[in-house]
Parts: structure tokens; C-alpha cells; sequence
């Protein structure tokens, strides 16, 4: 197999290929990723009776979440959309904020939905009432998604009790209460700035056209009898709080006891779901006059459009799986590993890396404290400190070889090169700025 930086060249042309090919010569998102990875895999050495396997595999792993996940939380955004929950959320949101700020208020509630959530989950959750803000004050789409997208960002990488926060917590043996913290005074400017302000002048530039098919599903026009803003913030929550109550599941009952194991069951991300979706079957359905049979079209009907975004989503899973199997992950963690830095810095670079060559953000927060935190302990940093820094490097630049890359395309109805702008830009800004933040913090704490 090609080993060292002839590797990493063939893989910078795939990605520089694909962007290509998909923006320039406007070929099919899911067939290009299949060639390209397909191309580079025989490139890159790998025998050719793995191939196959490993992008179904990277496929597979992706898919197994993703998918279930688009599917129950579109169901509870039809809900939400036709039984005018969303709209309610986005009248009052407007009330509050006022139209000339509805972008601070997306990134307040993608701070504070994104809390116990996967990034995915967050997204197909708000992404309805996004769409009624948008179409309700007549905004950009760029200046309310990219603001809502930012504040679920931060929260996924810096801020327990996120999930994925918490793997970091353990590896570097930090104490929660400081980091939460810690990632509070970094994260919240990070937001602000990555997510409002940013996003209130890359609108400015990127002007969406056409009709956006999932805007049209999700928002509604016709007047009519809204439900109350507790009922349907109750139904959006349901799966927030249950995913927080399974997080703490050992403050309640011993671990491996009946309890314990319901609370995890129903604390995990598809069963929440699935349970809201349930839910929001009576709370915006049955109990506002709306019939089974209408209930089992909106939940059918609504599954269509998605298709194709799972698809992308897959493809762009299998593409980061070859990424890793071809050896480009390998050489990228050897280079970072082998430069003599700070602790801190180090952190950084490794999940920088390893985010850019795998396109997870949650593999790279995890890769990285693995690697990391060994040379951490013994250089003895400050462990709060390295939790917020790998996870500000676990975020930056998402491309093409990231599944919420290609959910934020599909969903805003974005072309690649405009994803690339804003949320690739924005996914940027919110690891370099949280990364200064944290070292200026640094010289202050140690």
C-alpha cells in the first residue's frame, strides 16, 4: 500500500475531485462520492477484495444512527410542521427576540436543545422551526440555520454533558463541574461569534435560489388554531430530557440494576425520539381533531425527501471509512504526534487532523484524547484545559467526507461551494476562536 505523504496528496486531490465534480460538473453527490472513494482506495493500494467491504462499512456505521435518527425526528418535525407547533414556537421566539434578532434566538435554542444531543439529532429536531422563522420574517435561511447550526456545534464539542464532551471528560480525568465551567466561558462567545455574527454577514453574500423542497414540507402558510407554546415545547424537549435522565441514570440507580438499564434504554437517542414521535402523535395530532389515517400520511409522505440525504450522508461515511482504512488517518496522527509542543496545542492538531482526514467529529474528539492524554498527564496540563481544546479541534473545517456537511447542504438547499462558505466557514471559526479563548483562559487558570 502508499504510505506516508504520497497518500496524503492522493487523498487531497480526491477531496479537491469531488468538490469538483460536484460543484463545477453538478454530477450526483451520492454517485461521486461512490467513484471517488472507489479511485482512491485502488490508488491508495488497498486490496481490492476490501474495497467494497470497507466503504459498506463506513456506510453501515453511519447509517445505523443517522438513519433512524432523520427518519423519527422528520416524523416529529411533520408533526410539529402540520399541526402548527412549529409556527408557534417561531411566533414566540419573534415576540421575544423580535424579527430583527430572530438569528440570537436560533443560536440560544441550538445552545440549549443541543445540550444532552448528538449534533444529527439537534438538527432534525430545531430544523423545522427554522424553517417557519425564516419564512415568518422573511430571513435568510443562511442567517437563521447557520446561527442555529453554530450553538448545536458548540455544545457537541466543548460542553458537558454533551456525549460527546463527556468522552473527554473521562479520558483526561477532568473534573466536570469546572470544565462545564470552563466550556461556558469559552463556548458562549464562540457561539455568538461563529453563529449571529458571522452568519449575519456571510448572508450578506450567499443568496440561496429556487424553492427549497424541505422548507415547503416543514413550513406552512395556511392560518388557522395554533397549539399552545407549552404543549409543543414539551413534545420538542421530551427527547432532550429523557436523553438527560439516561445520562445520569447511575445518580438514580446502581449500574446493571433493572432501573438503571430502563433509564439508559429510554435515554438512548433513537428511543427518545421514538418515544416524541409517539407522543407528539396524541399531544399535535389526535388530541387537536387530526385523524389516524391523516397522522400515518403526514408520517409516510414525509419520508420521501429524505431519502436522498440519507444516501449522501451514507456516502459521505463510506468515503471517510476509506479515508481510514486506505492509512490516511494513520500518517495524519503520526505527523501531529511526532511535533514537539504544548499539551494544549497538541490536542488541537491531533483532532484537527484526524477531523479532517475522517470527517467525525465524534472520532476525532475520541482519537485524539486517547492519544493525547497519556503525554497530557505527564506534562502535566491542565486537564479542563485539554478537553476544551481537543474538542475546538474536533471541530473545524466539516467537508465532504462529514455526514452533517451534507445534512446542512440537502437540508438548506445549498450547493457545495455555498455549504463550504458558511457552515464549513462557520465550523472554522468556532475551533479557532474556541481554541484562543481557551488559551487565553489557560493564562489565567494554571
Amino acid at each position: 500500500m502508499v504510505q506516508g505523504s504520497l497518500l496524503l496528496i492522493y487523498a487531497l486531490v480526491a477531496i479537491i475531485a469531488l468538490i469538483v465534480l460536484i460543484a463545477r460538473f453538478k454530477m450526483n453527490p451520492f454517485i461521486t462520492l461512490l467513484v471517488v472513494s472507489f479511485v482512491l482506495a485502488v490508488s491508495a493500494g488497498m486490496p481490492m477484495t476490501t474495497i467494497v467491504k470497507s466503504f459498506e462499512t463506513g456506510v453501515g456505521n453511519t447509517l445505523g444512527h443517522i438513519a433512524l435518527v432523520i427518519a423519527l425526528g422528520t416524523m416529529l418535525g411533520k408533526m410539529m410542521a402540520e399541526s402548527g407547533g412549529a409556527e408557534r414556537i417561531a411566533r414566540t421566539l419573534i415576540d421575544w427576540f423580535g424579527e430583527k434578532n430572530v438569528h440570537w434566538a436560533m443560536v440560544t435554542i441550538g445552545l440549549i436543545v443541543g445540550l444532552p444531543v448528538f449534533f444529527e439529532v439537534g438538527f432534525v429536531l430545531l430544523i423545522p422551526i427554522a424553517f417557519n422563522v425564516a419564512k415568518r420574517t422573511n430571513t435568510s435561511m443562511v442567517l437563521v440555520g447557520i446561527s442555529m447550526v453554530a450553538g448545536l456545534s458548540v455544545v457537541h464539542g466543548l460542553i458537558p454533558p454533551h456525549p460527546a464532551a463527556l468522552l473527554a471528560v473521562t479520558a483526561y480525568h477532568a473534573d466536570i463541574g469546572r470544565t462545564i465551567l470552563y466550556s461556558l466561558i469559552v463556548g458562549i462567545p464562540t457561539a455568538l461569534l461563529a453563529g449571529p455574527v458571522f452568519a449575519k454577514q456571510i448572508s450578506k453574500v450567499i443568496k440561496l435560489d429556487g424553492e427549497n423542497p424541505m422548507m415547503k414540507q416543514f413550513a406552512q402558510d395556511k392560518e388557522r388554531e395554533l397549539p399552545s407554546f407549552a404543549i409543543t415545547l414539551g413534545t420538542i424537549l421530551l427527547p432532550v430530557v429523557l436523553m438527560l435522565i439516561g445520562s445520569w441514570a447511575d445518580l438514580f440507580f446502581a449500574s446493571g440494576t433493572l432501573g438503571n438499564n430502563f433509564l439508559k434504554l429510554i435515554g438512548n437517542s433513537v428511543m427518545a425520539l421514538l418515544i416524541a414521535t409517539l407522543v407528539s402523535f396524541w399531544t399535535l395530532g389526535l388530541a387537536r381533531g387530526i385523524s389516524r389515517e391523516t397522522i400515518l400520511k403526514f408520517s409516510n409522505e414525509c419520508l420521501a425527501p429524505t431519502a436522498t440525504i440519507t444516501l449522501v450522508v451514507g456516502a459521505g461515511g463510506g468515503f471517510g471509512r476509506i479515508l481510514m482504512d486506505s492509512g490516511v488517518s494513520k500518517v495524519v496522527v503520526d505527523m501531529a504526534t511526532s511535533a514537539h509542543i504544548s499539551p494544549l496545542l497538541l490536542g488541537w492538531m491531533v483532532a484537527v487532523l484526524i477531523r479532517l482526514a475522517t470527517g467525525s467529529a465524534t472520532v476525532a474528539m475520541t482519537t485524539a484524547c486517547g492519544i493525547v492524554a497519556p503525554i497530557a498527564a505527564a506534562a502535566g496540563a491542565h486537564p479542563e484545559l485539554m478537553v476544551l481544546t481537543t474538542g475546538a479541534g474536533s471541530l473545524i473545517f466539516s467537508h465532504v467526507n462529514d455526514g452533517g456537511f451534507w445534512l446542512v447542504k440537502e437540508y438548506f438547499n445549498m450547493t457545495v461551494p455555498q455549504t463550504l462558505k458558511t457552515w464549513s466557514v462557520c465550523e472554522t471559526i468556532i475551533s479557532v476562536v474556541a481554541l484562543l479563548l481557551t488559551l487565553a483562559l489557560a493564562t489565567v487558570v494554571s
